[in-house]
C-alpha cells in the first residue's frame, strides 16, 4: 500500500488492536488534532459512503471544518477516507485534498499502526509535508496509543 504522494507514518502501539480500533472509531475527539487543539466529531459512519467530519479548533480561535466520506471499512484491519468528497460522492473543492488510510495488525498483544495520506501530485504532498504531517500525525499516534491503554 505504497503511492509515489504519499505520507505516512508508523508506530507500534502498546494495545491490543481491539482496543486501538476501540479507541480509532469510538474515541475519536481525545485524539484526532495534535494538542492543544481539539476535536468535534460531526460525523463517523463506518461504511463506504459514510460521513466522516469533524471541526478541530485552536487554543487561539482557529477553526478547521473537514468534510470527507469512508471509502472502505474492514474491522480490525483498515479505514480509507477522502475529503474529496462529500457524502452521496459529490465532489467537493479542497485545497489540500487527499486519501488517509489507517492500516491496523496484531502484533503479539500489541498494534502495528500506520497512517497515510495519499495525495494527488507531488505539489500536494510536499505542501502537507511542509504544513507539519510528519510531527503532527505522530504526536495524534501517540494521543490514540494514550486513549487505547485507558481503555484496557
Amino acid at each position: 500500500m505504497t503511492d509515489e504522494h504519499e505520507l505516512a507514518i508508523e508506530r507500534r502501539i502498546a494495545a491490543p488492536i481491539d482496543l486501538v480500533w476501540r479507541a480509532w472509531t469510538q474515541h475519536l475527539p481525545k485524539w484526532w488534532a495534535p494538542r492543544p487543539w481539539t476535536t468535534e466529531l460531526l460525523g463517523l459512519d463506518l461504511h463506504p459512503g459514510g460521513r466522516f467530519a469533524t471541526t478541530m479548533r485552536g487554543p487561539g480561535g482557529e477553526e478547521m471544518t473537514g468534510e470527507g466520506v469512508i471509502l472502505d471499512v474492514v474491522p480490525h484491519e483498515r479505514i480509507v477516507f477522502t475529503n474529496a468528497l462529500r457524502p452521496g460522492w459529490h465532489p467537493q473543492p479542497q485545497q489540500l485534498a487527499f486519501v488517509g488510510a489507517f492500516t491496523f495488525a496484531e502484533d503479539g498483544g500489541a498494534t502495528l499502526y500506520r497512517a497515510a495520506a495519499r495525495h494527488w501530485d507531488a505539489e500536494t504532498a510536499k505542501m502537507h509535508a511542509e504544513m507539519g504531517f510528519e510531527g503532527g500525525w505522530a504526536m495524534v499516534a501517540q494521543q490514540l496509543e494514550a486513549v487505547a491503554v485507558g481503555l484496557d
